[in-house]
């Protein structure tokens, strides 16, 4: 059985509902294997536990935000 898995932020629950879907879907076409023989989980990492280049990702994105929106936007 085929096992995706993914680690990401926060989603909300449309995003994961098409997430699993297309990735179901695409592994399917390239594997040559059924759909439903795939197992797909989503681990969400809050903000604070994960970084980039030291910085945790929240304040990764609050700097983000700042240089191209011009505030506090949520990336």
């Amino acid at each position: 059985m085929p096992y995706i898995t993914v680690e990401s932020g926060a989603l909300s629950d449309a995003q994961k509902k098409e997430l699993i879907g297309r990735l179901t879907e695409v592994a399917s076409e390239i594997m040559k294997v059924p759909q439903e023989f795939f197992v797909t989980t989503i681990k969400e990492v809050p903000d604070q536990n994960f970084g980039i280049g030291g910085k945790t990702i929240d304040l990764v994105k609050e700097e983000y935000g700042k240089k191209h929106f011009g505030g506090e936007k949520n990336v």
